[in-house]
């Protein structure tokens, strides 16, 4: 008896500890997929590190959202583009208006 309470506390540690590792897999991705995508528009619309640095926040951001967004069985359309606007808002307020039209161009073209 003593065994077989032993193998299912283990066997519950196991569970827990994959879930965890899910969660924490996600957090990298999720940071991974935003580092790339602010390098990949620095490069394409040339702005410094303090622009770098909030770009990279907003996509963490919308990135995070769009995650957990994803997981729930529920999410309307209407809460995915909210969340698309959230972030060309954000961008709008990072970049001047020569980078934000061509970044316009870039999410337009991303899209399609």
């Amino acid at each position: 008896m003593k065994k077989i309470i032993t193998l299912g506390l283990f066997v519950f540690a196991m569970f827990i500890g994959s879930q965890t590792l899910t969660a924490q897999n996600t957090i990298v991705e999720v940071n991974a997929m935003a580092s790339e995508k602010t390098e990949t528009l620095r490069r394409t619309l040339k702005f410094d590190n303090t622009q770098r640095d909030q770009i990279y926040e907003a996509y963490k951001l919308y990135l995070k959202t769009k995650v957990s967004l994803s997981k729930n069985k529920n999410t309307s359309q209407e809460e995915i583009d909210k969340n698309k606007a959230r972030l060309d808002n954000s961008m709008e307020e990072i970049l001047n208006d020569e980078q934000f039209s061509k970044y316009k161009v870039l999410s337009r073209e991303e899209n399609n």
